[in-house]
């Protein structure tokens, strides 16, 4: 999701632009890619793509917004989390059943798993009161030990954002302690934006270690992306498996917004899903939305060695930090998909023939008809 005080998205960005924008982006009546920036060739080969039936039913849940996806090859398991606030079913994750070959990709829904809160109750739709989730991004731990998950929170509830660990049966085992920077401040001008905040989610090869992504920047460490200039630096958090504290963090600049918008409406970018590529070099996916041109999807490669420590430093100001670098990997609107949606997910799939990784990623629908949830399968050319 991206925005601020304003209604839910990036994932709602798409309903706050004018019906005449939503037409032209969710139609693919407008392709106009990123502009072209000096960058290498991409390092992703599409293999293969799957749309789901809108309103698609699965023990009586409807699969849709889904937000987090994650793949543990050691036991074949995959799971894809929702976005529901327990607005239409209770906030959940799903199972799946996930074929990655070299010549497509298919995908099925099997079961779903409701998420619980410590009484072990499933958490309430906002109006009823009470703890109010958000789900985003999911990771398995080895070993059938249960999933980590995030939460951006409720800004107006003043219910800050969290990481989670859960069962597989969705029963709650911990819940992460956040540093005091992460938590929306009663101050104005500082603290996590509304519905800007832990987008993302990447662990380690070794699950020792948990990076949780912001968005956006905080709001004392600088403004959201703009057209023809940057966002504030996103702060990229390490949380030790072990102890369930924070222990180091790294700062991201996100890209300008690629095109201002044709029709009076939106126009956002922020990181909507990070992954490890191994114990220190992750990759990152910024999505933006730009009313009446569409959806920009690119991925970059950061190694988090390269940046320095923030977590200690109250605000982020140019000469007390060093972000990490960027290096392309790849822009979704060049790899032949059918459409670009509002992605917001994406996991390591199986090996495949010849060695490589495969990456498969997933789109948000909001639940919208006009929107779809797409699955895709890529090839990933890059170094291991």
């Amino acid at each position: 999701m991206m925005s601020s005080s304003r209604p839910l998205l990036s994932r709602r960005a798409l309903l706050r632009g004018t019906a005449a924008a939503c037409a032209l982006a969710l139609t693919g009546c407008v392709t106009r890619s990123a502009p072209p920036l000096p960058r290498g060739p991409s390092q992703l080969r599409l293999i293969g793509e799957k749309i789901l039936p809108h309103g698609l039913q699965v023990q009586g849940t409807t699969v849709g917004g889904l937000s987090g996806l994650d793949h543990d090859p050691a036991i074949g398991l995959w799971v894809a989390l929702s976005d529901d606030r327990s607005e239409r079913n209770a906030a959940r994750f799903y199972t799946l059943r996930v074929d990655v070959r070299a010549s497509g990709l298919d995908v099925e829904v099997l079961e779903a798993v409701t998420l619980r809160q410590a009484a072990g109750t499933p958490f309430p739709k906002r109006q009823a009161g009470g703890e109010v989730v958000d789900p985003e991004a999911i990771r398995l731990l080895p070993g059938r030990r249960g999933v980590l998950w995030t939460s951006e929170g409720d800004y107006a509830a003043n219910q800050s954002p969290t990481l989670r660990e859960s069962r597989l049966d969705g029963s709650l085992v911990r819940e992460f302690e956040m540093p005091a920077q992460l938590r929306f401040a009663s101050r104005p001008g500082s603290g996590p934006r509304s519905n800007l905040t832990f987008e993302g989610l990447a662990l380690t090869p070794d699950a020792r270690t948990a990076w949780v992504g912001m968005e956006a920047a905080l709001q004392q460490d600088g403004p959201e992306p703009g057209v023809g200039h940057p966002g504030g630096p996103c702060r990229f958090t390490a949380f030790d498996i072990a102890t369930g504290r924070a222990v180091r963090q790294v700062a991201y600049v996100p890209d300008p917004i690629p095109h201002a918008p044709v029709v009076p409406g939106v126009a956002e970018n922020g990181v909507s899903e990070i992954l490890m590529i191994d114990a220190s070099r992750m990759l990152v996916l910024e999505r933006a939305y730009m009313a009446g041109v569409g959806l920009s999807l690119r991925i970059y490669e950061i190694d988090t060695r390269d940046g320095s420590d923030t977590l200690a430093l109250p605000r982020l100001e140019a000469g007390n930090h060093r972000p990490c670098a960027k290096r392309f990997v790849a822009d979704f609107a060049q790899l032949g998909l059918s459409r670009l949606d509002n992605t917001e997910a994406m996991c390591w799939g199986p090996r495949l023939p010849g060695g490589r990784r495969s990456l498969v990623v997933v789109s948000d629908d909001n639940f919208r008809s006009m929107q779809v949830t797409q699955f895709a399968a890529f090839e990933y050319l890059g170094a291991e």
